[in-house]
């Protein structure tokens, strides 16, 4: 993690305020080692983004993970809200199955503000997309290379299949709808939000790639956390470095820990035990 970005958030915790958020951040140094503070984030300056957690998946593994970690997620995400954070709701490519409701509206209609670094470019999967940063990252712990189905009695075909954000999370009035760069840029800066949390899928993919996503929020200066218990990755035990999908799930999370940005358990949001999927060892 980027020192400066460590000794900033720890300076968070002299303000503590009782209506802040209270979260126990664990960062990494480039050879590994981790330390852990108790920062301090005024929960309406926060926003949480839940990236593409769809109702269909092309890999049936990953969308029976997604469906097993919604339900407890929904009520993560309730808390959250209750707290007074700002939820973003970004099911990448299928926004406009949402286009005639108050949440999409919302962030479409949010006043454009200039962004301090340019937005990403590049396409990807339908959107905008921040690839690996060479400057600033590691090339990732697993191997991905064959987008990381996990299923073991047939690899299953790359397809589309998503149409929504899967219905098990629920949409709050005071929510908004985007998977754009510049819509989730103008929603946080209306808000006065300095403070990100992300979850959802993919790690190694989405959750660090889109263009609202970690790398783009740490690019352009937003404190941003990882929620580690809710979030997944694409790999595939069978390619390196082997052990199992849970292995992939444990060594990005310390590659986003080591390069862009901090994580911390859903716990300190809801004071319940952390998620953990049926089949983790």
């Amino acid at each position: 993690m980027n020192a400066l970005r460590f000794v900033f958030l720890f300076a968070m915790i002299a303000t503590a305020r009782a209506d802040d958020l209270s979260l126990h951040l664990r960062a990494r140094t480039k050879d590994g080692a981790a330390s852990e503070i108790t920062a301090a984030w005024d929960a309406k300056k926060s926003a949480l983004i839940i990236c593409d957690m769809w109702d269909q998946h092309w890999c049936k593994s990953a969308e029976r993970r997604v469906g097993e970690m919604a339900g407890p997620l929904n009520d993560v995400v309730k808390a959250a809200r209750a707290q007074g954070v700002f939820v973003i709701h970004a099911p990448s490519t299928c926004v406009d199955f949402y286009k005639d409701t108050p949440q999409r509206k919302r962030a479409q209609a949010a006043p454009f503000v200039k962004t301090p670094t340019p937005l990403v470019t590049t396409e990807r999967w339908g959107t905008c997309w921040h690839w690996i940063d060479a400057r600033r990252e590691g090339v990732l712990p697993i191997d991905d290379s064959d987008m990381g189905c996990s299923c073991t009695d047939k690899k299953c075909e790359i397809r589309t299949p998503w149409t929504r954000q899967i219905a098990t999370i629920e949409i709050g009035p005071e929510d908004a709808i985007t998977d754009h760069g510049q819509e989730t840029w103008n929603l946080l800066a209306e808000r006065g939000i300095e403070n990100v949390i992300l979850c959802g899928v993919h790690l190694n993919m989405c959750v660090l790639g889109r263009p609202f996503a970690i790398r783009q929020m740490v690019t352009m200066g937003k404190n941003v956390t990882l929620m580690r218990d809710f979030t997944d990755t694409m790999y595939n035990p069978e390619r390196p470095p082997g052990g199992t999908h849970f292995t992939g799930n444990t060594l990005m999370i310390e590659h986003v820990e080591k390069y862009w940005c901090p994580s911390f358990v859903s716990t300190d949001l809801t004071e319940k035990s952390a998620f953990r999927f049926s089949d983790e060892r």
